[in-house]
């Protein structure tokens, strides 16, 4: 299993890069990735929209993508408008692509293209709203203007990276952390983006290869670094007045591909994911005061490349992902969906979406309701279909 586990990464890689050679020109964030793989609630309903205005609770249809695709990124802008772009669309194809949800209409819209494909880069809302895209085994970074519908080419990082993380620090900066390297390996360099200077510079190295591993910004502005794809149980802080990471934790049990959720009173929930060999149902909670992990509730269904997303009322919502490992061999997408809850470490069934899907695309919408869009069945088949959930 780990053996091929690891040849796999090694094809993405090698692919990104063949596919990119020719095209290398290159408050906290609301996107998925920004967090390490959870959704941070945008707040309430609009004002004069109640949630109950919206319609019944649950999943509905909304617009199709104007492509199909896997393993991309939500990214909230400031105009309420959700950011897609590229992804994989299975068959070797990796996408330079890029379109817009605009939750008014319901409907999906290209925008520009990036300048290189991009499977599994991360993405930042800056605080010129802007969004950053790093990694996807690419080293150029580049820059989504809203205000053009274009894509440019900023500072590259010092190394390719793919499965990283990328965190906005409080004072506007992206740390930029882990990932593999081009060799299918897990680095524990680290680097921070600069808005103001559209470069990227070196800071401390974590104390452990990571990828597939989780970032999430806590509120007195160090970061949590937690698990990754090797069966990591450790977890450690970065802080960014020194510049270095120090160990906490550990995790109570290793995984990588995981969820990680900043929920409303600072707790960091962790779920689901795994290693080479099993797929996790557990969760657990780490508290910052303590700099501990304990167990919470578990959730109902094993699950990996899955979504978390925090919403307004502070419970968590978890859709779809798989029961198989990070191979996706004979995985099959799931439909379902859970909701935790913070006050009695439970984890609730709702129902299902109309779609199974594996690594799709979530975020949370200004109005309150969950945008999920893409996404893949384990196998090779990618979907264009989105779906709305309303609390």
């Amino acid at each position: 299993m780990r053996t091929l586990w690891r040849v796999a990464l090694v094809a993405m890689v090698l692919a990104v890069a063949a596919c990119s050679s020719s095209n290398l020109t290159p408050t906290p964030p609301a996107s998925a990735d920004d967090l390490g793989g959870s959704g941070v609630g945008a707040g309430p309903a609009s004002p004069g929209q109640s949630a109950a205005a919206l319609g019944p609770a649950g999943f509905s249809a909304t617009g199709s993508m104007t492509t199909s695709r896997g393993h991309a990124n939500a990214t909230l802008l400031s105009d309420g408008r959700v950011l897609i772009a590229g992804g994989w669309a299975g068959n070797n194809t990796f996408l330079s692509s890029a379109e817009l949800y605009d939750p008014k209409t319901g409907k999906f819209s290209p925008t520009g293209s990036m300048t290189t494909p991009r499977m599994g880069p991360t993405a930042t809302l800056l605080a010129d709203g802007q969004v950053l895209f790093t990694g996807g085994a690419v080293g150029p970074a580049e820059l989504y203007d809203p205000k053009t519908g274009t894509f440019r080419a900023t500072g590259s990082t010092s190394v390719l990276r793919s499965y990283a993380t990328a965190t906005l620090l409080a004072d506007g900066r992206v740390l930029i952390a882990g990932g593999n390297t081009g060799s299918a390996e897990a680095g524990n360099t680290a680097e921070i983006y600069d808005p103001t200077t559209g470069s990227f510079t070196s800071t401390g190295s974590m104390t452990t290869a990571r990828y597939g591993h989780t970032a999430t910004l806590l509120l007195d502005g160090q970061v949590l670094i937690a698990g990754g794809g090797d069966d990591q149980g450790s977890a450690e802080l970065y802080n960014p007045q020194s510049g270095t990471f120090s160990a906490t934790g550990p995790m109570r049990q290793a995984r990588g591909w995981h969820t990680a959720t900043r929920l409303s009173d600072g707790r960091v929930l962790i779920a689901g994911g795994g290693g080479f060999d099993a797929v996790l149902a557990s969760a657990e909670l780490y508290d910052p005061a303590t700099g501990t992990f304990s167990p919470t509730g578990s959730m109902a269904t094993i699950r990996i490349g899955d979504t978390a997303t925090l919403l307004p009322d502070g419970t968590v919502l978890i859709v779809g992902g798989s029961e198989r490992d990070s191979t996706g061999t004979g995985s099959v997408g799931l439909a379902s969906a859970e909701l935790y809850n913070p006050r009695t470490g439970a984890f609730s069934t709702l129902g299902s979406m109309a779609t199974g899907r594996r690594d799709p695309a979530s975020v949370l919408l200004p109005d309150g309701r969950v945008l999920i869009a893409g996404g893949w069945d384990g196998d090779e088949t990618y979907f264009d279909t989105a779906e709305l959930f309303q609390p």
